[in-house]
């Protein structure tokens, strides 16, 4: 049995949801979107079981000894990341949710702290919208909630999830001076929307920069 697993999870199903999550997280710190250790990744496993990134783990370099199984429900795992209640709650929510990501990069840090008083990110007639998951058209309105920072991760994804629940579409959200959290139906998925929301906040950051 893997250490870090629950024992009555079946083996392919976590090693899956596991490979989900160590490609997310070289994805992710290829790119320089994890800067020293931060970040997180889960990938659901079933409806009562996620994969997640160990705390402190490198997740440019993550193998399965960085990667743990929690239950959605269940008692905190004493490897868990501080912020693995803001993965559980959107687990919890959302059974459509496959996998999530937590990324650190420039463009998203800095804009979350920009508009945290507006309360959200609109990101409006780019083509790339298109990379999301049910978006057809670049005549789109996207507005990404920015949520302020807090420490309290309980509490921060009560705030998160009750936010979420008032939008038609969401594939993400920012959180004030922190970062940003994309979810899709699968690892695979995920790593898109991860990417789309990069090129598009950056491309955000820049109009408005030059404006």
């Amino acid at each position: 049995m893997h250490p870090n697993r629950d024992a009555k999870a079946p083996d392919e199903d976590y090693f899956a949801a596991a490979k989900g999550v160590i490609a997310m997280a070289r994805f992710a710190g290829a790119r320089g979107w994890v800067p020293a250790t931060s970040g997180n990744f889960s990938a659901r496993i079933d409806g009562r079981r996620a994969a997640l990134t160990a705390t402190g783990a490198n997740k440019a370099e993550l193998t399965e000894a960085g990667v743990i199984e929690a239950e959605i429900l269940g008692a905190k795992h004493p490897r868990a990341s501080a912020e693995a209640p803001l993965h559980l709650a959107r687990y919890r929510n959302a059974p459509q949710i496959g996998a999530i990501s937590h990324i650190h990069s420039m463009a998203a840090t800095v804009l979350s702290r920009r508009h945290e008083k507006v309360g959200h990110v609109r990101l409006e007639g780019w083509e790339l919208l298109k990379a999301f998951s049910g978006i057809a058209t670049h005549e789109t309105v996207l507005d990404v909630p920015v949520v302020p920072n807090d420490q309290d991760t309980d509490r921060l994804s009560d705030i998160v999830e009750q936010k979420l629940a008032t939008l038609d579409k969401a594939y993400g959200y920012l959180i004030a001076g922190h970062g940003l959290y994309v979810w899709g139906a699968d690892a695979a998925e995920t790593i898109r929307h991860m990417e789309a929301f990069d090129f598009l906040l950056s491309a955000q950051l820049y109009e408005e920069g030059s404006r």
